[in-house]
């Protein structure tokens, strides 16, 4: 059960140990099926260590940077492939095997004597997934998980609150057969002519992976349960796995990290379900990063400029993490109390004991016009008390057939962050709202919620509702955004059609987390509209099985959003005040 022992020449700095790798180890899974490792441990090591292991579809010699890293700080380190990837045997299907197979990883490195019987994991996205699904099976030796950008079945993967998108097709081409087909998954013009592709000719979502070349059974499965349902949760932890778990626990994530749904549904859960011994050794990080940032952070992301401070040393931190759950080191001096989060704007890093507790007021903002509110130029009110304006409503068409805000989309998302591209191309398919220029310097931090008054004559829709700060020189930085599928305003588990021409109360409370320190001068600006992209799987509001309607399908839909006094529509702002 073991590979051929080589050691690495490396040249390594002067008092840095050598490293010695065991290449093509088998790990046996419990029906038999043997599982690939890449084993790194320090030259001449003498006494048996804590291992970390990186359990990824993505190959294990992704990692081997990391895994040469923590091996010349103390640590055995193991680069474990997923069933059915890379050289590991069996079948790959996503997000099923990852808990069991995970705990017969555990298990065996703790018995082998270059471990001394604490094992933990590294990782992020599915590997910060993997994370959270071994932990639920409660291995023994299983010390604690440091989960960064954890995607979350049924939460933000492969669906987002509901809504599909073309990525899922990207990255199970990513993760097809046992290759890691890098060049093809990071080949965006590819990828970004077969989504346009299908937008244009108004394509079936369920036909997109024959648009693509990759039929796909575990795609058609996915689609199958478009609703966080019993197939899911059998990926993740339950409430009362959730209770038993004991270990302490370092969760990352960012502003801007695609997955921070899924970061935050198991943090969140944790802190509702868990004992309070367990949850007091729970820690957040919250810093100003993308997806690949939570692991390493880049001073710049879609435009927006980060002060030094953003850069923490993660390989270190990780470290002294480790050093404190599994050797009995001092706590890391970053981790001043439970909850760490970047505020953008002030470049700082602050804290707080719960994240409840982040923010100390709400101010509420309420949605105003004289009736046209309909872009940046013609824009309804974001007013404090009573509404700014005085017209009851507005409205807005949807045409799923309108092809003009797709295709306007910028395929260069470089500055994501800072333009203003989608909302100067509305298309009148939505409407927009401004504030007043803040009198003073304002730190909103948390998550925003949205209360809107719709009615609609369609039985579903896509919305989706994005706040910017607008700077005093005209310039636009995102904060963060929501969506809906109107079928599943009341519940994501239970689709429950629009009644047509019915006024009803949405709310939006999937808002991301952000902290920014809103400048003197700025206005905010809020949009909402119906969701129109590329990026998306097409809503063409039939009421239907969203992924099977084609344009054959479309429906047009006439949104009005009510804001008089009986219907106040408004977005509360989590702010601190001094």
């Amino acid at each position: 059960m073991g590979g051929v022992a080589t050691t690495a020449q490396q040249k390594t700095a002067a008092g840095e140990p050598g490293i010695d790798m065991q290449w093509g180890v088998k790990v046996p899974a419990r029906d038999g099926v043997k599982l690939n490792a890449t084993v790194f441990t320090q030259h001449g090591q003498k006494e048996p260590l804590p291992v970390i292991f990186t359990f990824t579809p993505y190959i294990g010699d992704s990692y081997t940077d990391r895994a040469v890293y923590f091996a010349k700080h103390g640590y055995g380190y193991a680069l474990v492939d997923v069933r059915g990837r890379g050289n590991s045997g069996g079948e790959f299907e996503p997000f099923v095997n990852e808990g069991k197979d995970g705990y017969d990883v555990v298990e065996w490195l703790a018995k082998q004597p270059y471990c001394n019987g604490k094992v933990t994991m590294w990782g992020g996205s599915y590997a910060g997934f993997d994370q959270w699904t071994v932990l639920k099976e409660f291995p023994p030796h299983l010390a604690t998980i440091v989960p960064a950008a954890a995607a979350h079945p049924g939460v933000d993967f492969p669906f987002q609150f509901n809504m599909f998108g073309p990525y899922d097709m990207q990255w199970l081409s990513f993760t097809s057969g046992v290759t890691g087909n890098s060049n093809l998954f990071g080949n965006a013009a590819y990828w970004t002519a077969k989504s346009r592709e299908m937008y244009m000719a108004h394509t079936a979502f369920q036909d997109y992976d024959k648009v693509v070349g990759n039929t796909s059974t575990v795609f058609q499965k996915w689609l199958k349960h478009p609703t966080p349902d019993a197939y899911y949760d059998a990926m993740v932890p339950s409430p009362e796995q959730y209770k038993r778990m004991s270990v302490p626990i370092l969760t990352i994530t960012g502003h801007y990290d695609g997955d921070q749904p899924g970061a935050f549904t198991f943090y969140k859960r944790h802190m509702l379900y868990g004992a309070a011994e367990a949850k007091a050794n729970h820690y957040l990080i919250i810093g100003p990063w993308d997806h690949a940032g939570t692991r390493t952070p880049k001073a710049e992301v879609g435009g927006l400029k980060f002060g030094q401070a953003s850069l923490l040393d993660l390989n270190k931190l990780h470290t002294e993490w480790y050093d404190w759950a599994m050797k009995g080191g001092a706590k890391p001096e970053f981790l001043k109390k439970r909850v760490a989060y970047y505020l953008v704007g002030a470049e700082e890093w602050k804290y707080a004991d719960r994240l409840e507790s982040i923010s100390n007021a709400t101010r509420t903002l309420v949605l105003g016009s004289n009736g046209e509110a309909s872009d940046v130029f013609r824009s309804g009110t974001l007013t404090e008390g009573k509404p700014g304006a005085f017209a009851a409503m507005d409205s807005w068409t949807y045409d799923p057939l309108d092809t003009r805000p797709g295709t306007a989309e910028s395929e260069d998302d470089d500055n994501s962050l800072t333009s203003q591209r989608a909302a100067l191309n509305l298309f009148g398919e939505g409407v927009v709202y401004h504030s007043e220029p803040f009198a003073e310097a304002t730190e909103i931090a948390g998550f925003p919620k949205l209360t809107v008054w719709l009615k609609m004559d369609v039985p579903d829709t896509d919305l989706e509702a994005d706040l910017c700060e607008i700077l005093p020189d005209g310039g636009s930085v995102a904060l963060t955004g929501a969506s809906m599928r109107a079928r599943y305003r009341e519940s994501l588990r239970d689709a429950k059609p629009v009644p047509a021409g019915k006024l009803e109360k949405y709310v939006f409370d999937n808002f991301t987390f952000f902290a920014r320190r809103v400048g003197k001068g700025s206005r905010l600006r809020l949009v909402v509209r119906t969701i129109n992209s590329p990026g998306a799987e097409k809503n063409y509001n039939s009421g239907g099985v969203v992924a099977a309607e084609t344009g054959k399908d479309a429906r047009t839909a006439h949104i009005t959003l009510m804001h008089d006094a009986e219907h106040a529509s408004a977005l509360e702002l989590p702010v601190v005040k001094p």
